[in-house]
């Protein structure tokens, strides 16, 4: 089903893939999550991806609880757009030789990411909202939160040392 199938047919339908899509995009991210923890040399950005990692396994259950509050099957519909964003991380990252400049790339595409994730459940909250669904957006909210600070930190340690090493 494409984001406007004729299939979607009123704001809960919209609701639903939209969740199935962030579900998939939170089992994609884990997935991306060691390689990033790999390949990063800073040892504050390798034990944030660790954390973010714990925190991508309590986001896929977080999902997976509104699923059966929203009474919907717990499944995921492809997303090509964190497939695209993954996929040009992982272009982009290895690409790069010198290790601070590294970080600093594997920063951006975290936060590319972040950002993404940071629409989708913002999205989904004000729908649950719309839809009488506030016990929804309470567990959404949760999500929504971590990704916010999880971006803050990485901003935090771009610009307080990664990208001045990166620049050096």
């Amino acid at each position: 089903m494409g984001f406007f199938s004729k299939d979607i047919k009123s704001l809960d339908d919209l609701f639903v893939h939209t969740l199935r899509d962030i579900y998939y995009a939170e089992m994609e991210i884990k997935k991306a999550l060691p390689d990033m923890i790999d390949k990063a040399t800073n040892p504050e950005l390798r034990k944030g991806f660790e954390l973010h990692l714990k925190q991508t396994e309590g986001h896929i259950d977080r999902v997976e609880e509104v699923f059966e509050m929203h009474g919907v099957k717990a499944k995921a519909v492809n997303c090509p757009a964190i497939d695209g964003i993954l996929e040009e991380a992982k272009e982009v990252v290895g690409e790069v030789d010198d290790k601070q400049v590294l970080d600093s790339a594997l920063i951006a595409a975290a936060q590319a990411v972040e950002h993404y994730e940071i629409t989708r459940y913002g999205t989904l909250i004000e729908w649950a909202k719309q839809l009488g669904r506030d016990d929804c957006a309470a567990v959404l909210k949760q999500n929504l939160d971590e990704e916010k600070a999880t971006d803050k930190k990485l901003t935090v340690l771009a610009e307080s040392k990664i990208n001045l090493q990166a620049a050096e």
